[in-house]
């Protein structure tokens, strides 16, 4: 059983473990907490990779007072050598009593080999609290060890009546200032942001992270922005290509030999062929090559075609929902393009976890019902 005071420890954990949202891809957010007596004694998180792990700058904070100590970590320790030793063998050499973890680390060198390290060398492990909480934090990690794809996450603007544009195309902008300035924190956390080829066409977006350097996490790095283009159709002079950080343009073979590719390639795109079928790319081979390159977390900011394709086929796992209080009228453009239903029993379904006031507007946070478990 656990305390309240092992309760609060872990919460603590975990908002430690929030301070890097944006900055400790691809590796997980983990926040670790040492006491002793009732009292924390030493604390820290993971900042980035490459750098210290979270209980290891815990117990450089605790010193000498981890020994005997209590240890609250949201991710089971890690148990092999990567970028940085093992915490597993940080912890037993500080001597600390009892390690107490949030989730078990899903990635296959270490699932349950670290607790069982632990245990081995004679400490006292358990593991499960605040388990959801844990999971929430580093959904997107848990998904690329289990299924190769990172966690993808749809961000849509829409009016009172599900309208994104009117019928001339029309939409900046459907969301207030404050919903706009909301959007830059979750681009910050994307290791990836998304879009395709009609948007780019329509829009020239920058896709970029823009806010102040103090409320990046401590992190200055871009996300990755990708285009889907199957034609290789992105102008040259496209804006994303002139604001800096890394541009991934995904495009069918055949579109290689034409002259367009050498240009891009100039602007500093990088380019990559993928399966294709009818024009487009296969999403699921979009989603596999993101895995590979180690994205976390994908937020997808695209028009009704991409946004209706993800949803069809069970490929997103989150919509980002901003609402403005506005109607457009039927003429205007639909939020996504979904198939003709025949059938009510087969309309996409949500489940609503999240509903927050953002200036002017409404965002909503929804997961879809039958969504793969990540």
């Amino acid at each position: 059983m656990f305390s309240d005071f092992d309760r609060s420890a872990m919460q603590r954990a975990l908002e430690l473990a929030a301070r890097a949202l944006n900055s400790t891809g691809p590796n997980p957010r983990v926040g670790c907490v040492i006491a002793r007596e009732g009292r924390i004694v030493g604390e820290g998180w993971h900042e980035r990779a490459g750098e210290p792990h979270a209980e290891v700058a815990a117990l450089r904070a605790a010193g000498p007072r981890a020994e005997g100590a209590s240890v609250y970590v949201t991710l089971e320790p890690c148990s092999h050598y990567g970028r940085t030793p093992p915490c597993v063998e940080a912890l037993r050499a500080a001597g600390v009593a009892r390690v107490v973890y949030a989730t078990a680390d899903p990635n296959p060198q270490i699932n349950g080999q670290g607790a069982a390290a632990l245990r081995a060398a004679g400490l006292a492990v358990e593991g499960g609290l605040l388990e959801d909480a844990a999971r929430e934090l580093n959904a997107g990690f848990i998904k690329r060890m289990r299924r190769g794809q990172p966690f993808v996450r749809v961000k849509l603007a829409m009016s009172l009546d599900g309208r994104t544009a009117l019928a001339n195309g029309a939409s900046r902008w459907i969301s207030g200032e404050a919903a706009r300035a909301d959007v830059q924190h979750w681009r910050a956390r994307s290791s990836a942001v998304v879009t395709g080829i009609g948007t780019v066409l329509a829009d020239d977006p920058r896709l970029d992270v823009r806010l102040p350097q103090g409320e990046l996490g401590g992190s200055s790095r871009q996300p990755l922005r990708v285009v889907l283009d199957a034609a290789l159709r992105t102008p040259p002079a496209a804006r994303l290509l002139s604001t800096g950080g890394e541009v991934l343009i995904l495009t069918a073979a055949e579109a290689l030999a034409g002259p367009r590719a050498a240009a891009l390639t100039a602007r500093g795109a990088r380019i990559e062929s993928l399966p294709a079928s009818g024009g487009r790319l296969l999403l699921s081979a979009v989603l596999q090559r993101l895995g590979a390159l180690e994205i976390n977390e994908a937020l997808v900011e695209a028009g009704p075609t991409l946004a209706g394709e993800l949803l069809a086929q069970a490929l997103a796992d989150e919509l980002l929902l901003y609402v403005a209080p506005k109607l457009l009228g039927p003429a205007a453009r639909p939020l996504v393009a979904l198939p003709e239903l025949k059938d009510l029993g087969d309309a996409p379904a949500f489940t609503l976890i999240e509903s927050v006031q953002v200036g002017e507007d409404l965002r909503l946070r929804l997961r879809p019902r039958n969504g793969a478990a990540n």
